[in-house]
């Protein structure tokens, strides 16, 4: 039998994971606080940019799901909540009678043009503006990193 030995984080890498992690929480908390007047969170947001920027401005369930980076069930109740509002129809996949496709409504984009203004502000004052330009390559290539060793499970 053979014995796991903790790979402990060095102190240096317990404060930058504490600093992510709590970094992290309070970026999404503003945004979605940010994105609470438009009567949107972040994952409804999310949906409404894949499927504005999907061909005919629609998609196949699952491909909106990984677009968004929801799960298929959370997914689901997202697009339930928004096809009630209008800002989102669902029907079945002409070449397959399985498949659903979503499709962004007028209203749907009139929606996500009002919000995006304040979203990227939002986004410039929580994220971009307070980190020096001379991190922002670093900080891209250490989420390009976990990103690609993340690979297929994502």
């Amino acid at each position: 039998m053979s014995e796991h030995v903790a790979r402990w984080l060095s102190p240096s890498q317990q404060t930058i994971w504490r600093n992510w992690l709590n970094a992290s929480a309070w970026i999404n908390e503003q945004l979605n606080a940010d994105l609470r007047p438009h009567n949107l969170d972040l994952n409804e947001y999310e949906v409404l940019v894949v499927l504005s920027e999907s061909p005919g401005r629609s998609i196949r369930m699952s491909q909106l799901a990984d677009g968004a980076n929801q799960s298929r069930s959370r997914l689901t109740h997202t697009v339930n909540r928004m096809e009630c509002e209008g800002l989102i129809t669902r029907e079945t996949a002409a070449d397959d009678r399985r498949g659903v496709i979503a499709k962004l409504t007028d209203k749907g984009l009139e929606k996500l043009q009002v919000a995006a203004v304040d979203h990227v502000e939002s986004v410039r004052r929580v994220l971009i503006d307070p980190v020096a330009e001379e991190d922002w390559e670093g900080l891209g290539r250490a989420m390009q990193a976990v990103l690609d060793a993340a690979g297929d499970e994502r």
